[in-house]
């Protein structure tokens, strides 16, 4: 199966943490290229890609120094989620994993840390409501973002990756659950 080019998009870990800074605010190219320390023309490149992917969306355009100054912010959903369903899980586990990694240099000593993993068996209600839980913190994480380097503001560092998994030794004996658990639907 080819990748999607929307799953590609996601796959570089530029184009994330671009996709998170213009979550709270519309940036231009030169504006993301200085906040993430790389060349105007990289910048530009990776906002096309998103551009382009239905990533991003163009909400100003101004004149600046003879020029056109032209401002995008990240499209608000679940993207992620959307593209995992959609048979991306393992390159989205990979980029994830990849942020998330090249963003721990950047941790703060002394300041709250959570981690945690699991392969743990849960009732499909207590699940739905463990689900629901994790989408509502993380749309509030989303909508409390502010724009980057607002004084007071804190930096942190998110990834969450959650889903309900195949019983493995119950397929491969034949064996059929006594339930039937359908995916939480998405708030």
């Amino acid at each position: 199966m080819a990748t999607s080019p929307k799953l590609r998009a996601l796959a570089h870990p530029v184009r994330l943490r671009m996709l998170s800074l213009m979550w709270a605010e519309p940036m231009s190219a030169a504006e993301l290229a200085r906040v993430l320390g790389i060349g105007h023309g990289l910048a530009t490149q990776h906002l096309r890609v998103l551009d382009k992917t239905g990533y991003v969306e163009l909400v100003e355009v101004r004149a600046k120094r003879g020029g056109r100054e032209r401002l995008f912010k990240a499209v608000h959903g679940l993207p992620l989620s959307e593209q995992a369903a959609e048979g991306g899980l393992p390159l989205l586990v990979e980029s994830l994993a990849n942020a998330a990694r090249a963003r721990v240099p950047a941790h703060t000593t002394g300041r709250p840390l959570l981690a945690v993993d699991g392969e743990l068996w849960l009732e499909p209600e207590v699940w739905k409501e463990v689900y629901d839980s994790l989408v509502t913190a993380i749309g509030r994480i989303h909508e409390s973002a502010v724009p980057a380097h607002t004084p007071g503001a804190e930096r942190v560092s998110v990834t969450a990756i959650a889903f309900a998994m195949k019983d493995e030794a119950a397929s491969a004996s034949g064996a059929v659950s006594s339930r039937t658990t359908a995916p939480p639907a998405a708030s």
